[in-house]
């Protein structure tokens, strides 16, 4: 990738880094504020504590994303950026350029999101139980 493509891309990152910053420290104060109202009934209580939740959440959700812009920034720093950590093939334009902190390449995505998806197995299926009929159903 040239370095007129990787300077744009910095500068997106950095702009992304400095709205995810201050959104995690404005979630946070809010999050304090929702303790401080002097909530009186139970209903009030409930929206109070339902708006922390989400914040909260919100929170969260702000800083892993911060998380992946910083590695981003630390891939262009290493030389790596635009690189898939998985599979060392070139990561697709469009691709970065939709998702600029993606760390792989479509192929590798769609492969680790499979397997995330496959379903899980109950407690059931690997312990087992000498009782065939309370198993299915138990599975079931």
């Amino acid at each position: 990738m040239d370095k007129k493509k990787i300077e744009a891309f910095r500068k997106r990152l950095e702009t992304r880094r400095n709205e995810l910053r201050e959104m995690v420290v404005r979630n946070q104060q809010d999050g304090r504020t929702a303790d401080d109202e002097a909530t009186q009934d139970v209903a009030d209580r409930a929206a109070s504590s339902y708006n922390k939740e989400f914040l909260f959440s919100q929170s969260n959700n702000d800083r892993q994303l911060l998380n992946m812009v910083d590695g981003a920034l630390a891939r262009m720093r290493e030389g790596s950026f635009g690189e898939c950590v998985s599979c060392g093939k070139e990561i697709n334009a469009k691709r970065l350029e939709a998702v600029p902190w993606t760390r792989h390449c479509i192929e590798c995505q769609e492969k680790a999101e499979k397997a995330c998806s496959k379903p899980r197995r109950n407690a059931w299926d690997v312990v087992g139980t000498s009782n065939g009929d309370l198993r299915k159903s138990l599975i079931s």
